[in-house]
Protein backbone atom coordinates (compact mmCIF):
# COMPACT_ATOMS: atom_id res chain seq x y z
CA UNK A 1 0.00 0.00 0.00
CA UNK A 2 1.48 3.34 -1.06
CA UNK A 3 1.55 6.00 1.66
CA UNK A 4 1.68 9.73 1.02
CA UNK A 5 5.17 11.22 1.61
CA UNK A 6 5.25 13.96 4.23
CA UNK A 7 8.76 15.39 3.78
CA UNK A 8 8.04 18.48 1.69
CA UNK A 9 11.64 19.08 0.62
CA UNK A 10 11.59 15.67 -1.07
CA UNK A 11 8.55 16.73 -3.09
CA UNK A 12 10.34 19.90 -4.20
CA UNK A 13 13.51 18.06 -5.14
CA UNK A 14 12.06 15.01 -6.92
CA UNK A 15 11.14 16.59 -10.30
CA UNK A 16 14.52 18.32 -10.58
CA UNK A 17 16.38 15.14 -9.70
CA UNK A 18 14.31 13.18 -12.23
CA UNK A 19 15.21 15.74 -14.91
CA UNK A 20 18.92 15.51 -14.04
CA UNK A 21 19.01 11.74 -14.48
CA UNK A 22 16.91 11.84 -17.66
CA UNK A 23 19.20 14.46 -19.19
CA UNK A 24 22.37 12.52 -18.42
CA UNK A 25 20.87 9.24 -19.59
CA UNK A 26 19.87 10.79 -22.93
CA UNK A 27 23.31 12.36 -23.40
CA UNK A 28 25.28 9.23 -22.50
CA UNK A 29 27.31 7.52 -25.19
CA UNK A 30 27.32 4.24 -23.28
CA UNK A 31 25.11 1.30 -24.19
CA UNK A 32 21.74 1.84 -22.52
CA UNK A 33 21.82 -1.74 -21.23
CA UNK A 34 24.82 -0.83 -19.08
CA UNK A 35 23.05 2.11 -17.46
CA UNK A 36 20.52 2.15 -14.67
CA UNK A 37 17.07 3.27 -15.81
CA UNK A 38 16.32 6.94 -15.03
CA UNK A 39 14.37 7.16 -11.75
CA UNK A 40 10.82 8.50 -11.78
CA UNK A 41 9.97 11.46 -9.57
CA UNK A 42 7.37 9.60 -7.49
CA UNK A 43 9.93 6.97 -6.44
CA UNK A 44 12.64 9.55 -5.86
CA UNK A 45 10.31 11.43 -3.54
CA UNK A 46 9.25 8.28 -1.71
CA UNK A 47 12.80 7.01 -1.14
CA UNK A 48 13.97 10.40 0.15
CA UNK A 49 10.92 10.69 2.38
CA UNK A 50 11.48 7.33 4.10
CA UNK A 51 15.23 7.87 4.44
CA UNK A 52 14.74 11.32 5.96
CA UNK A 53 12.41 10.11 8.70
CA UNK A 54 14.67 7.11 9.36
CA UNK A 55 17.66 9.44 9.75
CA UNK A 56 15.99 11.17 12.72
CA UNK A 57 15.71 7.92 14.68
CA UNK A 58 18.32 5.92 16.56
CA UNK A 59 19.05 2.23 16.93
CA UNK A 60 20.79 1.38 20.20
CA UNK A 61 21.80 5.03 20.50
CA UNK A 62 23.28 5.30 17.00
CA UNK A 63 21.80 7.28 14.08
CA UNK A 64 21.70 5.33 10.79
CA UNK A 65 24.30 5.82 8.06
CA UNK A 66 22.91 4.14 4.98
CA UNK A 67 23.35 4.14 1.21
CA UNK A 68 20.29 3.25 -0.88
CA UNK A 69 20.47 2.29 -4.57
CA UNK A 70 17.25 2.47 -6.59
CA UNK A 71 17.29 -0.38 -9.13
CA UNK A 72 15.99 -3.95 -9.56
CA UNK A 73 18.26 -6.84 -8.54
CA UNK A 74 18.39 -8.04 -12.16
CA UNK A 75 20.71 -5.12 -12.95
CA UNK A 76 23.28 -6.23 -10.35
CA UNK A 77 26.07 -8.75 -10.73
CA UNK A 78 26.01 -11.19 -7.82
CA UNK A 79 23.47 -9.37 -5.62
CA UNK A 80 22.83 -10.49 -2.06
CA UNK A 81 19.09 -11.24 -2.02
CA UNK A 82 16.93 -11.43 1.07
CA UNK A 83 14.64 -14.44 1.31
CA UNK A 84 11.68 -12.09 1.75
CA UNK A 85 11.12 -8.55 0.54
CA UNK A 86 11.19 -5.94 3.27
CA UNK A 87 8.98 -2.90 2.78
CA UNK A 88 10.88 0.38 2.65
CA UNK A 89 9.89 1.93 5.97
CA UNK A 90 11.86 4.00 8.50
CA UNK A 91 11.66 1.07 10.93
CA UNK A 92 13.16 -1.44 8.48
CA UNK A 93 15.90 0.98 7.42
CA UNK A 94 16.83 1.56 11.03
CA UNK A 95 17.04 -2.17 11.73
CA UNK A 96 19.18 -2.89 8.65
CA UNK A 97 21.49 0.14 8.99
CA UNK A 98 24.18 -1.50 11.19
CA UNK A 99 24.73 -4.21 8.56
CA UNK A 100 25.42 -1.82 5.67
CA UNK A 101 27.50 0.98 7.20
CA UNK A 102 30.70 -0.13 5.46
CA UNK A 103 31.64 1.96 2.38
CA UNK A 104 30.57 0.49 -0.94
CA UNK A 105 27.59 -1.47 0.37
CA UNK A 106 24.16 -0.31 -0.79
CA UNK A 107 20.70 -1.41 0.23
CA UNK A 108 18.91 -2.31 -3.01
CA UNK A 109 15.47 -0.73 -3.36
CA UNK A 110 12.83 -1.29 -6.04
CA UNK A 111 9.07 -1.04 -6.41
CA UNK A 112 6.05 -3.22 -7.12
CA UNK A 113 2.28 -2.72 -6.99
CA UNK A 114 2.45 -2.26 -3.22
CA UNK A 115 5.19 0.36 -3.28
CA UNK A 116 8.90 0.36 -2.49
CA UNK A 117 10.70 -2.62 -1.02
CA UNK A 118 14.24 -3.59 0.01
CA UNK A 119 15.43 -6.65 -1.91
CA UNK A 120 18.96 -7.06 -0.52
CA UNK A 121 22.39 -5.47 -0.90
CA UNK A 122 24.75 -4.61 -3.75
CA UNK A 123 28.49 -3.98 -3.83
CA UNK A 124 28.61 -2.78 -7.44
CA UNK A 125 26.02 -0.73 -9.27
CA UNK A 126 25.75 0.50 -12.88
CA UNK A 127 26.51 4.01 -14.03
CA UNK A 128 23.80 6.63 -13.53
CA UNK A 129 22.20 4.61 -10.75
CA UNK A 130 20.25 6.79 -8.30
CA UNK A 131 21.96 6.57 -4.91
CA UNK A 132 20.76 8.22 -1.71
CA UNK A 133 23.22 8.49 1.17
CA UNK A 134 22.06 9.16 4.72
CA UNK A 135 25.05 11.09 6.09
CA UNK A 136 23.71 12.16 9.48
CA UNK A 137 20.34 12.99 11.05
CA UNK A 138 18.44 15.19 8.60
CA UNK A 139 21.27 15.31 6.04
CA UNK A 140 20.83 13.37 2.77
CA UNK A 141 22.90 13.39 -0.43
CA UNK A 142 21.61 12.27 -3.84
CA UNK A 143 24.32 11.05 -6.21
CA UNK A 144 25.03 8.62 -9.03
CA UNK A 145 27.84 6.53 -10.40
CA UNK A 146 30.14 8.49 -12.68
CA UNK A 147 29.96 7.68 -16.38
CA UNK A 148 33.69 8.04 -16.98
CA UNK A 149 36.88 9.38 -15.49
CA UNK A 150 38.27 9.01 -11.99
CA UNK A 151 36.02 9.33 -8.99
CA UNK A 152 33.14 7.04 -8.18
CA UNK A 153 30.20 9.39 -7.70
CA UNK A 154 28.72 12.67 -8.82
CA UNK A 155 26.72 14.59 -6.23
CA UNK A 156 23.35 15.77 -7.55
CA UNK A 157 21.55 17.32 -4.58
CA UNK A 158 21.98 17.87 -0.86
CA UNK A 159 18.95 17.95 1.43
CA UNK A 160 19.34 19.21 4.98
CA UNK A 161 16.05 19.55 6.82
CA UNK A 162 13.96 22.03 4.85
CA UNK A 163 16.94 23.24 2.80
CA UNK A 164 17.64 21.95 -0.71
CA UNK A 165 20.87 22.54 -2.63
CA UNK A 166 21.29 21.36 -6.21
CA UNK A 167 24.91 20.85 -7.23
CA UNK A 168 25.97 23.05 -10.17
CA UNK A 169 27.39 20.47 -12.55
CA UNK A 170 28.55 23.05 -15.09
CA UNK A 171 30.52 25.62 -13.12
CA UNK A 172 31.55 24.02 -9.86
CA UNK A 173 31.01 27.32 -8.04
CA UNK A 174 34.30 28.81 -9.30
CA UNK A 175 33.27 30.77 -12.38
CA UNK A 176 33.69 34.06 -10.52
CA UNK A 177 36.98 33.07 -8.87
CA UNK A 178 39.60 32.99 -11.67
CA UNK A 179 42.51 33.45 -9.25
CA UNK A 180 41.42 30.50 -7.14
CA UNK A 181 40.79 28.40 -10.25
CA UNK A 182 44.27 29.23 -11.54
CA UNK A 183 46.02 28.36 -8.27
CA UNK A 184 44.32 25.12 -7.26
CA UNK A 185 45.49 21.94 -9.01
CA UNK A 186 43.90 22.63 -12.40
CA UNK A 187 43.10 19.07 -13.32
CA UNK A 188 40.88 18.69 -10.27
CA UNK A 189 38.45 21.33 -11.43
CA UNK A 190 35.93 21.38 -14.29
CA UNK A 191 37.58 22.76 -17.41
CA UNK A 192 35.53 25.28 -19.31
CA UNK A 193 33.30 23.60 -21.85
CA UNK A 194 34.84 20.15 -21.53
CA UNK A 195 32.69 18.77 -18.74
CA UNK A 196 35.66 16.62 -17.71
CA UNK A 197 36.74 16.54 -14.10
CA UNK A 198 39.69 14.91 -12.38
CA UNK A 199 38.38 14.56 -8.86
CA UNK A 200 41.62 14.11 -6.93
CA UNK A 201 40.79 16.87 -4.45
CA UNK A 202 37.24 15.60 -4.04
CA UNK A 203 38.47 12.05 -3.47
CA UNK A 204 41.00 13.38 -0.96
CA UNK A 205 38.18 15.19 0.84
CA UNK A 206 36.16 11.95 0.89
CA UNK A 207 39.09 10.14 2.50
CA UNK A 208 39.34 12.88 5.12
CA UNK A 209 35.64 12.58 5.87
CA UNK A 210 35.96 8.81 6.18
CA UNK A 211 38.58 8.96 8.92
CA UNK A 212 36.39 11.41 10.84
CA UNK A 213 39.28 13.34 12.43
CA UNK A 214 39.06 16.50 10.40
CA UNK A 215 42.10 17.75 8.57
CA UNK A 216 43.76 20.69 6.85
CA UNK A 217 45.37 20.55 3.40
CA UNK A 218 47.82 23.28 2.40
CA UNK A 219 48.33 23.52 -1.38
CA UNK A 220 51.60 25.23 -2.32
CA UNK A 221 53.38 26.07 -5.60
CA UNK A 222 55.79 23.39 -6.85
CA UNK A 223 59.51 24.07 -6.60
CA UNK A 224 59.16 26.69 -3.85
CA UNK A 225 59.97 26.53 -0.13
CA UNK A 226 58.37 29.86 0.77
CA UNK A 227 55.51 28.04 2.53
CA UNK A 228 58.02 26.99 5.20
CA UNK A 229 58.24 30.63 6.32
CA UNK A 230 54.65 30.32 7.59
CA UNK A 231 55.02 27.20 9.76
CA UNK A 232 56.74 26.28 13.01
CA UNK A 233 60.20 24.73 12.80
CA UNK A 234 61.56 22.14 12.96
CA UNK A 235 59.01 20.36 10.78
CA UNK A 236 57.51 17.43 12.64
CA UNK A 237 57.09 15.11 9.66
CA UNK A 238 58.79 16.22 6.44
CA UNK A 239 58.52 13.80 3.52
CA UNK A 240 61.84 13.46 1.67
CA UNK A 241 61.82 12.85 -1.16
CA UNK A 242 58.31 14.09 -1.84
CA UNK A 243 55.71 11.35 -2.27
CA UNK A 244 54.52 11.38 -5.90
CA UNK A 245 52.20 8.38 -5.93
CA UNK A 246 49.19 10.38 -7.11
CA UNK A 247 50.97 11.62 -10.23
CA UNK A 248 52.70 8.42 -11.33
CA UNK A 249 52.11 7.82 -15.02
CA UNK A 250 50.23 4.78 -16.27
CA UNK A 251 52.69 1.99 -17.02
CA UNK A 252 52.77 0.58 -20.57
CA UNK A 253 50.08 -2.06 -20.86
CA UNK A 254 48.42 -1.05 -17.59
CA UNK A 255 44.65 -0.97 -17.88
CA UNK A 256 42.65 2.11 -17.04
CA UNK A 257 40.92 0.25 -14.21
CA UNK A 258 44.24 -0.78 -12.62
CA UNK A 259 45.54 2.77 -12.94
CA UNK A 260 42.44 4.12 -11.21
CA UNK A 261 42.80 1.55 -8.42
CA UNK A 262 46.43 2.59 -8.00
CA UNK A 263 45.43 6.24 -7.94
CA UNK A 264 42.74 5.57 -5.35
CA UNK A 265 45.27 3.82 -3.09
CA UNK A 266 47.72 6.71 -3.44
CA UNK A 267 45.03 9.22 -2.51
CA UNK A 268 44.23 7.03 0.49
CA UNK A 269 47.87 7.22 1.57
CA UNK A 270 47.88 11.02 1.45
CA UNK A 271 44.41 11.22 2.99
CA UNK A 272 45.53 9.09 5.92
CA UNK A 273 48.16 11.64 6.89
CA UNK A 274 45.51 14.37 7.12
CA UNK A 275 44.29 12.64 10.31
CA UNK A 276 47.54 13.67 12.04
CA UNK A 277 47.28 16.93 13.99
CA UNK A 278 48.48 19.85 11.86
CA UNK A 279 48.39 20.54 8.13
CA UNK A 280 49.13 18.22 5.23
CA UNK A 281 51.24 20.02 2.63
CA UNK A 282 50.88 19.11 -1.05
CA UNK A 283 51.92 20.91 -4.20
CA UNK A 284 49.72 21.88 -7.10
CA UNK A 285 51.07 18.71 -8.73
CA UNK A 286 49.77 16.60 -5.79
CA UNK A 287 53.25 15.85 -4.39
CA UNK A 288 53.18 15.27 -0.62
CA UNK A 289 55.86 17.42 1.07
CA UNK A 290 55.05 17.19 4.78
CA UNK A 291 52.35 16.50 7.33
CA UNK A 292 51.80 17.76 10.85
CA UNK A 293 53.25 21.32 10.54
CA UNK A 294 51.60 24.15 12.43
Amino acid sequence: MLSEPTYLTARMAAPMIEAHFARHHAASLEDADRLAAPPEAQWVEAVIDVAFWASLRREEGHPPRISLALLPPEQIRRPLLFGHKRRLTPYNLLKLAPAVEQPGIHLGVWHDADGLYIWGTANTIPSLCFVLEVVEPGLLVVKHRRLGGFGKYVNVAVLRGDHLQLVDEEHGGLADCPALRAFLPGRSLPSAGSGEVDNVLLELAATMRAHGRGGLVLVVPPGSDKWQESVVHPLSYPVAPAYKGITLRRRPGQSRRRRQDQLHRSIGVVGGFTAVDGATVITQDYHLLAFGPR
